[in-house]
């Protein structure tokens, strides 16, 4: 059996820089294509000045970028399968659809949690704001 190549290039600034750009890039096509990212961008900033209003402690704090992250990243990967599913399955394939569904899903799951966290952290704010 023969073993793998490894990659014998020596470290490089330039290249990890070159791959921060690359990155950057992505983020952007994500923000400029995903409607959706917008809402959950939303949504985060009026958690955020919830944290903000309610001064929450610094745990809290770590759940919330934790939640937020969780979203974002979810939704960033949801996107990145679409626009393959899109490139390599242009016609309509049950398949595509499923895989599409199921990353879809993943951001529901993602929402889902950080909803639960959400109220987990503010859930008592606001019913002491109520009542």
């Amino acid at each position: 059996m023969e073993e793998p190549q490894r990659n014998t290039e020596p470290f490089s600034f330039v290249k990890r820089a070159k791959g921060f750009t690359h990155a950057g890039r992505g983020i952007w096509v994500f923000l400029k294509t995903t409607h959706n990212a917008w809402i959950h961008l939303a949504i985060l900033a009026m958690m955020v000045l919830a944290g903000l209003y309610f001064h929450i402690i610094y745990i809290d704090w770590m759940l919330l970028t934790f939640a937020g992250g969780l979203v974002l990243m979810a939704e960033a990967f949801n996107t990145a399968i679409e626009i393959d599913i899109d490139l390599t399955s242009p016609q309509y394939h049950p398949y595509a659809r499923d895989t599409k569904d199921v990353a879809a899903g993943a951001v529901l799951i993602a929402s889902i949690t950080a909803a639960i966290i959400g109220i987990g952290i503010f859930g008592h704010y606001f019913v002491a704001l109520i009542f």
